[in-house]
């Protein structure tokens, strides 16, 4: 079952966070994420839209988005995120 990653992220040092992002996505893409949404802008419908860089990755399945997580090339791209931003990452099973 598809597997959709939410990543609701504050970045505090935006200079520093230029270096995680072209990790991720290699380590996104190495386990075949696919990307829906990167860094959008939030419109609140309903309520308020918490200020936060948004990215929303599918992947096929939530045990491919654990394996991706642990990976090294992952490890590494959190390790450059470290003091560059706060993240919130959940994973849903999709349909």
């Amino acid at each position: 079952m598809p597997a959709i990653v939410v990543a609701k992220v504050r970045v505090t040092d935006p200079v520093k966070y230029e270096t995680y992002k072209p990790l991720a996505k290699k380590a996104i893409e190495a386990f075949g994420g696919r990307y829906l949404v990167r860094g959008a802008e939030p419109h609140a419908i309903e309520g308020a839209a918490p200020a936060a860089r948004y990215v929303i990755v599918e992947f096929d399945s939530v045990e491919t988005v654990r394996r991706f997580y642990d990976s090294p090339d992952y490890r590494a791209a959190r390790d450059a995120r470290a003091n560059a931003a706060i993240a919130e990452i959940i994973a849903l099973e999709g349909m």
